[in-house]
């Protein structure tokens, strides 16, 4: 008897090398470090103004509508810590939304600046956040500006879960404040330069066919000083970057924006039509997104945990790449699995037999201020001595880490946060939604730390 092979629906996108960009699924067949080559000055780098890397990033920046286009090997974390860097001076503040991943943290602790975070809104019934509208995102720059000006607003679009933001006219409103717009569009496909946001930054291995770790930072207008960028790179980069990542850079961004990368996603975007289908004549309930080739499952609608569906499927060789409390998200890649139209839905309806019930509860909102400052400089109470304190017993204290669940690097809680009685007992009720993942206890800074800025 043949056993059918595991159904890979996680990142990378290209789905275990099924959807390379055709260029660097060429380059990956020469001989092994062949392709391992340092700045060579015929080749240079991402930094530097002369070179084959220098030629193509120009290229690229043209494809995708921008005006400067730099290469990255550190991921999308390291170009969006590059990014906030470039466009605030220390001390500053900037303005952040609470889905953003700790990148962003790590830069402020790097550039001394001061993180206020603003709330979005909530859907209780699947338990994710939502894009922000202009009415809202104009009230959180009012309310944020009310105690002091600001160097930048940060947004997250589209989402983990391929909820996107109405980015040209969210960027109208920041740009209408005399701000500058960073949008993490790690999970898109360019959306942000052509909605006419400053910077935005793509990780070529989520929404394109590149390895993991190739990103890209894409700049225009006159709000962003390329030379402030440039030097922002250059603390955080490598000197020695990846010849094959800086490949996987420019053939990840060519194949988004040629005639076949638009081809092939037009087939993998059938395969997921026919996948919704299916899965809607099962009565399988599925949220919608923006994104066609993110599949999410709403599991609380089923009766199930989002992270208990998981386990479960992980035994039946279904992997799926984001588990949380009243979801499941799928990828289903540049090319989707062979017969994953079929097969998914029909394991999703043993599940739903397995583990199904009545509709869990709604999702509670975080208790959250529209704008939140920090009790502590997040430097401050992130490098402090720090102890462990049960969540029963946080009320009043400040944080010292950040708390990520699963949803990889996006905190529930942030260094320098002081917990309030509200928050410490959401946090309690969030640790039974996630097994494994939200322990009893969290580190605070030692009552012996200064508390004040």
């Amino acid at each position: 008897m043949r056993l059918l092979p595991p159904l890979h629906l996680h990142l990378p996108a290209h789905g275990r090398g099924r959807g390379l960009a055709p260029a660097l699924r060429q380059l990956l067949r020469q001989p092994p470090g062949s392709w391992d080559l340092p700045e060579l000055p015929a080749i240079g780098g991402p930094l530097l103004a002369a070179g084959a890397v220098a030629t193509s990033q120009r290229r690229c920046a043209a494809l995708v509508g921008a005006e400067r286009c730099w290469f990255g090997v550190n991921g999308a974390s390291g170009l969006l810590q590059a990014a906030l860097l470039a466009l605030a001076p220390p001390r500053s503040r900037v303005l952040l939304p609470r889905n953003l991943h700790r990148s962003l943290l790590h830069a402020c602790v790097l550039g001394q600046l001061e993180p206020l975070l603003f709330d979005l809104p909530f859907d209780t019934a699947t338990g994710l956040w939502l894009p922000p509208s202009p009415d809202h995102l104009a009230a959180v720059i009012a309310a944020a500006r009310a105690a002091g000006p600001l160097a930048a607003v940060a947004l997250v679009s589209p989402s983990y879960q391929g909820l996107a933001a109405d980015l040209p006219a969210l960027a109208q409103v920041v740009h209408g404040a005399g701000l500058p717009l960073l949008v993490d569009g790690a999970h898109g496909r360019g959306a942000g330069i052509a909605a006419g946001v400053d910077l935005e930054v793509l990780s070529l291995q989520k929404s394109a066919g590149g390895l993991a770790q190739s990103a890209a930072l894409l700049a225009q207008g006159p709000r962003i000083d390329p030379a402030a960028i440039e030097r922002a790179l250059l603390w955080l980069s490598t000197s020695s970057p990846s010849g094959l990542l800086l490949a996987s850079c420019e053939a990840a961004i060519e194949e988004l924006a040629g005639g076949g990368g638009q081809r092939r996603r037009t087939q993998a975007q059938a395969v997921a039509a026919r996948l919704r289908q299916r899965c809607s004549a099962s009565g399988l309930p599925l949220v919608q997104t923006h994104d066609p080739l993110r599949l999410v499952l709403h599991t609380a609608a089923l009766g199930i945990n989002g992270l208990e569906a998981d386990d479960w499927l992980l035994q039946r060789d279904v992997i799926a790449e984001l588990p949380e409390p009243a979801t499941l998200t799928f990828c289903l890649g540049q090319r989707p699995p062979l017969g994953v139209s079929w097969r998914l839905p029909q394991v999703l309806r043993q599940l739903r037999r397995a583990l199904g019930g009545p509709p869990l509860a709604p999702q509670e909102p975080p208790p959250l201020p529209l704008v939140a400052a920090l009790a502590m400089p997040i430097a401050m109470a992130w490098r402090a001595t720090s102890q462990p304190l049960a969540l029963t017993q946080a009320a009043g204290a400040i944080a010292a880490e950040p708390l990520c669940p699963y949803p990889p690097g996006i905190p529930l809680l942030v260094p320098g946060e002081r917990i309030d009685a509200a928050r410490a007992a959401w946090l309690q009720r969030q640790s039974t939604l996630w097994p494994g993942q939200i322990a009893d206890t969290v580190r605070v800074v030692a009552a012996q730390e200064p508390t004040g800025r």
